[in-house]
């Protein structure tokens, strides 16, 4: 992506502001369901902390997204820094399950306005349709990069920090590390300028989620992204139920799920490049239609060589669909309304990180694995033939962005 150095420093430290606040999420979403355990609580008091972190973004999504385009970047950035070092705070001081519940809906709920801002503020920049395409790659390189520094730094913390593992010290200090590298992000994103829509623009709250579900564009590409987000989940939580139920052990399920989780990272930066010139909706048919041949394959996999190939292209496929679209989603909505139209994306993807995985849980036990996998393939075939659709849409008028 060629662009001004000032573009390319901004959007830098947008994605480091990103990756701060997020790690703190991450890091806690390990910590806390992880000293519950170990203080006596059960596994599915620790599973209900986890949906915790994304339930607050299924209520509060939209809200951010009206916050983040009435204000712009650095009020609604500095209210996520808050909430990220109270959650941080409140668990490390209270140390109880109660307190534990309250963090994950603040950390959650302000990794979720985080996102929404930095996406909102980078889609402003005004790039051509190749650029743009680039730039989301590099963008959803940031929950990668979370998920891998704030577990690892929180895992560190709680082996090492304490007198045990696990203990009240090692928790402390857990917080208060993971809460200063939310605060952190306050200076990475200090002095990114502002761009905020023009009030007269703005919609009013009544009826503005129902006004903007009017577009009939817009609601195929938010079902699209429940459909990845679900052919995700099923990856996440189905594949260590799959490697059980055929006797792989645990580091055998580790490694396949790490080569997913790789593959996914690459495809982000790397597929805008490898595709110059092809349209977002050929190339999201392409990836939901070879997601949907990899899961219900995936259940007739032989032994674990040839689970783990199709983990590494079925990442690809996944990793590449989130960049692609965001770019739609930016093409499609009138700039006054993309925070909201990101909230409800986020709002969307959420409910699936709450409900999917204990529905995957009951339903194995019912309709068996394989069911699921190719459940989640036809999923995927309704994406397709959902995008296939918006590339017969009249498009929308040409969006002028306003200059930097």
């Amino acid at each position: 992506m060629t662009h001004d150095t000032a573009t390319l420093g901004m959007l830098a430290r947008l994605i480091t502001g990103q990756v701060s606040v997020h790690a703190c999420m991450t890091g806690l979403r390990l910590a806390l369901p992880l000293y519950a355990l170990k203080h006596g609580h059960s596994a599915a008091e620790a599973g209900l902390l986890v949906a915790l972190f994304a339930a607050s973004n299924v209520l509060l999504a939209l809200p951010w997204g009206r916050l983040v385009d009435r204000h712009g970047l650095q009020r609604p950035w500095r209210l996520a820094v808050a909430m990220a070092v109270a959650g941080a705070a409140v668990a490390g001081v209270g140390a109880d399950y109660w307190a534990f519940g309250v963090a994950a809906l603040l950390v959650g709920g302000a990794m979720g306005l985080a996102q929404v801002a930095v996406h909102r503020r980078a889609g402003m920049v005004p790039l051509d349709a190749q650029a743009r395409r680039e730039l989301w790659g590099w963008l959803s390189l940031a929950p990668p990069a979370a998920n891998l520094l704030g577990p690892v730094l929180a895992g560190l913390l709680l082996d090492h920090a304490g007198h045990t593992p696990l203990d009240g010290p090692a928790l402390r200090w857990t917080c208060a590390v993971l809460g200063l590298l939310a605060l952190s992000s306050g200076w990475w994103v200090r002095g990114v300028p502002e761009k905020v829509a023009d009030p007269s623009a703005l919609a009013p709250q009544a009826g503005a989620k129902r006004e903007l579900l009017g577009d009939r564009r817009l609601r195929r590409l938010l079902v699209t992204a429940w459909a990845i987000a679900t052919c995700w989940d099923v990856h996440a939580f189905v594949v260590p139920m799959l490697g059980h139920e055929r006797g792989f052990s645990a580091s055998v399920i580790g490694v396949i799920l790490g080569a997913f989780a790789l593959s996914a990272a690459l495809a982000r930066p790397l597929l805008p490049r490898l595709t110059a010139g092809w349209h977002e909706h050929t190339l999201m048919c392409g990836c939901l239609v070879a997601t949907a041949t990899l899961l219900a394959a995936y259940p007739l996999a032989p032994n674990p060589w040839v689970a783990g190939g199709l983990s590494l292209v079925l990442g690809w496929t996944l990793g590449a669909l989130q960049p692609m679209v965001l770019s739609l989603l930016h093409q499609i909505t009138p700039p006054a309304r993309i925070g909201q139209a990101l909230g409800l994306r986020l709002m969307t993807v959420s409910a699936t990180s709450v409900c999917m995985p204990l529905l995957f849980g009951s339903s194995g036990v019912v309709v068996g694995i394989t069911a699921i996998f190719w459940g989640a393939g036809a999923i995927a075939l309704l994406g397709a033939r959902l995008v296939w659709t918006l590339a017969g849409e009249r498009p929308p008028p040409t969006r002028q962005a306003a200059p930097d």
